[in-house]
């Protein structure tokens, strides 16, 4: 029977327990140096060591920051332990102040316990791992594993696969996918050919096939259909099959259990983390924009009579319709205006709509010298303040603080297949898009690159640092949202 390896936080269990041992370590120096007695003496320090434990475990479970632990080198390794050590410290300091209890503690004793926690946290997760990696080499009960192979790919795969500095497996023979004359790719030997593969290892000593090629070729049905049939586990290798650059899971449907394909996913408590945000984002921002509205309210009804507040349809999510909030900046008949000024849009393909000098936003003139006066519009557009009842649209969960810009029905109408990519999560008032230069970006295909590389590679953290990223951006008047 196959024994699966363990995923998520509970698969370096070991370095928690490592790290919160010497986060006590830590917290006995630093009280000692500080107050030259033993800290479980002292009552009030004894609850702090408690806290301790359950900082460093819920930064630990929430970040998961021994993700990938042993393949890190010397640099991302310290890089990591400094993240969870001020993390783990930030949330101790956080607690300590809502309960108005900082009072009680010496300053001085738990920034030293931080920066000892730092050293030896780094130190003795360098030492644990050179323990498992010689250990695991010298004692581990490998996987015999026969790897099925295209013949043009095969030295890159046998390359992947021993990447990682700890295997739990070893390959002891290829199986080329079609007739070829090598006995040997980068050291590991052919054992066989498909036509007599199958019998090979029903007699051989085999743990499990790792499969990187072709299935269309009958011959390779038929050897993994011989296999199946041995039960013998099979490891697919799933680009190879759907294509690169997707995720990959199984999980359940109706009770039916699944494999899935996905440019990218969120597990659940990444998707708690990003709501969170979102609410006390979007709160913020509504009651921002309330009194915004109370501001410029009278100059937009004097300038151009009508609703200070307006709706457009957009297209969110996965191609939802909805309709998405701002303080209008335009004339009322600015959509019927938009077929006549078409032919000046500056971006050529017409999927999205960007003019210099735009006459349908308020107060926009063109004097009699060739000048264009600029009003009340333009000062709301310039200063990103039209966005900010999107708010609105954030806290009802039509939007994200952070995402993709909804396109309008038009620009929707004319997407090609890659273009609906930037649907594949909600809009956002602002993204990555818009923080890389969103006035100067024109090219549409460009602004569609942005949003795929920003929902393949979405993080929680990511979304973190492109809000950062928006404040010096409006700030500093580069753009806008």
């Amino acid at each position: 029977m196959y024994r699966r390896a363990i995923h998520g936080w509970m698969k370096h269990f070991d370095f928690f327990i490592i790290d919160a041992m010497t986060l006590q370590l830590a917290l006995i120096i630093a009280y000692g140096i500080r107050h030259n007695s033993w800290v479980y003496a002292n009552p009030t320090y004894r609850k702090i060591g408690l806290l301790l434990i359950f900082c460093d475990a819920f930064i630990y479970m929430t970040f998961n920051t021994m993700h990938n632990v042993l393949k890190r080198g010397y640099y991302i390794e310290f890089k990591e332990t400094l993240r969870h050590c001020i993390y783990s410290f930030g949330l101790l300091m956080l607690f300590l102040y809502f309960m108005k209890i900082s009072d009680d503690y010496s300053r001085v004793a738990l920034f030293l316990m931080l920066a000892l926690h730092i050293a030896m946290s780094y130190c003795s997760r360098l030492i644990w791992k050179w323990v498992i990696i010689r250990h695991k080499a010298l004692t581990m009960n490998k996987r015999r594993m026969v790897a099925l192979l295209d013949e043009k790919t095969a030295e890159d795969v046998l390359t992947r696969l021993y990447k990682n500095p700890v295997q739990n497996y070893d390959i002891v023979g290829i199986i080329l996918s079609e007739e070829s004359q090598r006995t040997k790719i980068a050291d590991v030997p052919v054992v066989a050919s498909l036509n007599n593969a199958a019998s090979r290892i029903c007699q051989g000593s085999v743990d499990s096939i790792f499969v990187d090629c072709s299935l269309t070729s009958s011959d390779v049905e038929e050897f993994i259909d011989a296999c199946n049939q041995m039960a013998i586990p099979i490891h697919y290798y799933m680009p190879a099959i759907y294509g690169a650059g997707d995720r990959y899971f199984t999980e359940k449907i109706g009770g039916t259990t699944v494999f899935t394909s996905s440019i990218n996913y969120a597990t659940a408590r990444e998707q708690i983390a990003k709501r969170f945000l979102d609410i006390i984002g979007g709160l913020v921002g509504s009651f921002a924009a309330l009194i915004i509205m109370l501001f410029v309210g009278p100059f937009i009804k004097k300038a151009s009579p009508g609703p200070i507040l307006y709706t457009q349809e957009r297209i969110g999510l996965n191609g939802r319709r909805f309709k998405m909030y701002k303080i209008r900046s335009m004339y009322p008949d600015a959509e019927e205006r938009k077929k006549e000024l078409m032919e000046l849009n500056r971006v050529a393909d017409g999927r999205m709509f960007k003019l210099d000098n735009d006459p349908r936003v308020i107060g926009n003139e063109i004097l009699p010298d060739g000048t264009m006066k600029k009003g009340i519009g333009d000062f709301i557009r310039r200063t990103s303040l039209d966005e900010f009842p999107q708010f609105f649209n954030v806290l009802m969960g039509h939007m994200s603080l952070v995402g993709t810009r909804p396109p309008t029905v038009d620009e929707w109408e004319t997407y090609e297949y890659h273009h609906r990519a930037r649907l594949a999560c909600k809009p956002g008032i602002t993204g990555l898009w818009q923080v890389s230069g969103r006035s100067e970006i024109t090219d549409f295909e460009k602004v569609v690159q942005l949003d795929t590389h920003y929902i393949s590679n979405w993080t929680v953290g990511m979304d973190l640092r492109i809000l950062l990223k928006t404040f010096e951006v409006v700030f500093a008047r580069k753009g806008a949202f």
